[in-house]
This record gives structure tokens, C-alpha cells and sequence, in this order.
């Protein structure tokens, strides 16, 4: 009896797994999550526009996540507990090398060009006039995995001023762009680096006086944000999805990404990260 129950309840599953496969590629619900570079709260109520408008375009009911770090949201990428990410550069570089499968598909544009950059900046009439005077004193990065606020400026200390962290600085990683923006301007630590164009937005937004701050440099132009999704989405979901971005005109939908518009892309557009992170030497399988 318990063979025959066995066998039963084998075959039962064996009959429901292509159904439940089929579910996870087209399910009914998409969580998108947004890269936690900013505070959540404020990220998830400047992105009720695009919810709307995803459940518009895909029929679908749409959850919008914010996790707590780069990597919370590179593992829930990785373990299939969200669908949709929009993703820094070298967060995405970090977790397509642990989750293989996944595709990035559209990439933010920004007056006209797919790239950004990151700004360094440094506490006004504070210690730090030029990128020289970093030496020996504490630098202000946001998330290791991040692009802007971490891998790019910290490849313009070394290029620009020969600078290498640990050695000639030290490197305090304080989370998120905004973190680092005002720690600057507070004098907490005498310079940093974070994004271009989300420094832009902290001063128009009124969260950053920029009489309090100056710009030491500019980086190098950076492949910009990625849109990512899981490679084992239906076909006609991944279409829907492309679809839903390529086309977008919404400048409050925009807004939530802090782009003009969206462009196709492909996992080869990030490969001068991965060249940076080894002339860095940083090791991705360690990396948080």
C-alpha cells in the first residue's frame, strides 16, 4: 500500500512540475526590485508611477522591493525571489557571476549617451583641495558592490593620483549615495564619491547645499544602470518586458530611474567593469 501511494504521489509530481515550471516563468505576479542607493522608503513611493504603468503594459500584478543592500538584492536575483532588477553596473557584473542565467535587456539613457559618471567630492574649506591631498585620511565610498560610489572613483584614485586604497587611504563604506553625500558635507569624513546625477538630484531636492561640498574630478564615462531579468521567463514575458521599457515616454515613470529613456543592451556592454575590477585586483567571488 505505501509503494502504491508512493508511486501515486511520484507520478502526481512528475505531472505537476512542468505546470509549476510554467507558472514561475509567467507568473501572475513580477516583483522588480529597485537598487538600494537611496533611502527605500523614498525610492518605493518615487516608483508608484512605474507600478502602474508594469501593470498596465504586462496584465500583471506588480511588487516593487527595495532590500537592504547590494547584496541582499544580488542573492534574491540569484535565488529566484524577484523577477525584474534594475541594477548598478558592478552589482549586476557581481551577480551574473553568481547567477549566470540571468539577461540584462535595457540600459538607462542620460542626455542622449547610455553612460554616467561618478562625481568625487570633498568637504568645502575642509582638508582635501585636490585628489593629492586624499593621501593619508579617510575616503567616503558607498556599497563595495557599487559602480559609482566605489569601483570607479576608486579606479580614478589609482589612475589620476595613484592612490591605492588601504595603503594610501582609507576606504569607510557608509551604504548608500546619499549617505555619502552628506557625510561629506558634514565634515565627517573629508571626501568621497558617489553618482553624478544622484548628487544633482540631492542639491535640486534640497538635501545637499552645494556651497557645503566641492568637486575634486569626474570620472570616466560608465556603462549605465541595467535592466535585468531572470533568463527562465517565458519568451512572450521577456518580449512584454522589453517592450515595456524600450517604449517608454512616461517622464514620471522615467523619473523613477533618474534616466531619459531606455535602450537595449546585452552582458557584453559591462565588460570594461569586469577589466577594472582586475586591475583593481578585487576578487568577485568575494565580493559581498
Amino acid at each position: 500500500m505505501n509503494r502504491r501511494h508512493l508511486l501515486a504521489a511520484s507520478i502526481a509530481l512528475a505531472a505537476l512540475s512542468p505546470l509549476v515550471h510554467a507558472q514561475n516563468a509567467n507568473p501572475a505576479r513580477l516583483r522588480v526590485a529597485l537598487l538600494p542607493d537611496e533611502n527605500a522608503a523614498t525610492l518605493i513611493q518615487n516608483a508608484q508611477p512605474l507600478k502602474a504603468h508594469l501593470e498596465k503594459a504586462l496584465n500583471k500584478d506588480i511588487e516593487i522591493i527595495v532590500t537592504t543592500d547590494y547584496s541582499s538584492m544580488i542573492e534574491a536575483m540569484r535565488f529566484g525571489r524577484i523577477e525584474v532588477a534594475y541594477f548598478g553596473p558592478f552589482s549586476y557584473v557581481l551577480a551574473k557571476s553568481r547567477a549566470p542565467g540571468i539577461e540584462p535587456f535595457a540600459v538607462g539613457v542620460e542626455k542622449g549617451s547610455p553612460t554616467y559618471q561618478s562625481v568625487l567630492i570633498a568637504t568645502a574649506g575642509g582638508p582635501v583641495a585636490k585628489l593629492a591631498d586624499v593621501r593619508g585620511k579617510p575616503f567616503g565610498f558607498g556599497d563595495q558592490a557599487s559602480t559609482s560610489s566605489h569601483l570607479a572613483p576608486r579606479a580614478h584614485l589609482l589612475k589620476k593620483a595613484g592612490l591605492s586604497g588601504d595603503a594610501d587611504y582609507k576606504p569607510v563604506h557608509l551604504g548608500t549615495h546619499d549617505a555619502v553625500a552628506r557625510a561629506v558635507q558634514a565634515g565627517q569624513v573629508p571626501a568621497g564619491a558617489l553618482s553624478k546625477v544622484i548628487l544633482d538630484s540631492l542639491v535640486k531636492r534640497g538635501m545637499i547645499d552645494a556651497g557645503k561640498i566641492v568637486q575634486l574630478d569626474l570620472s570616466a564615462p560608465i556603462p549605465n544602470y541595467p535592466l535585468v531579468m531572470q533568463g527562465s521567463l517565458a519568451p512572450e514575458l521577456k518580449t512584454s518586458l522589453r517592450n515595456a521599457f524600450l517604449g517608454l515616454k512616461d517622464q514620471e515613470v522615467l523619473k523613477s530611474f533618474r534616466v531619459e529613456g531606455f535602450l537595449p543592451t546585452d552582458d557584453s556592454a559591462y565588460d570594461v567593469l569586469r577589466d577594472t575590477a582586475t586591475v583593481l585586483k578585487l576578487d568577485l567571488a568575494r565580493m559581498k
